[in-house]
């Protein structure tokens, strides 16, 4: 079974389930909360990047799969 990467890392639930993840290990070693903070922002950010990129990508797809189809 092969994994689509690219609707993996557009799904916003994924990103909330690793963001969550990762929120919960820090928490069990003891992690400062400020740094816990840090991560989550950075964690949130790039989740926000990737979906906005892969959400472009699919827009410009489905734009020239249409202007080709009218030629």
């Amino acid at each position: 079974m092969k994994i689509d990467w690219g609707r993996k890392l557009s799904s916003r639930k994924f990103w909330a389930a690793s963001t969550g993840y990762v929120t919960a290990i820090l928490t069990a070693f003891n992690v400062a909360d400020s740094t816990v903070t840090r991560v989550v922002a950075l964690l949130a950010g790039v989740g926000a990047l990737c979906v906005y990129i892969l959400a472009e990508a699919a827009a410009d797809a489905a734009s020239e799969n249409k202007e080709e189809s009218e030629k």
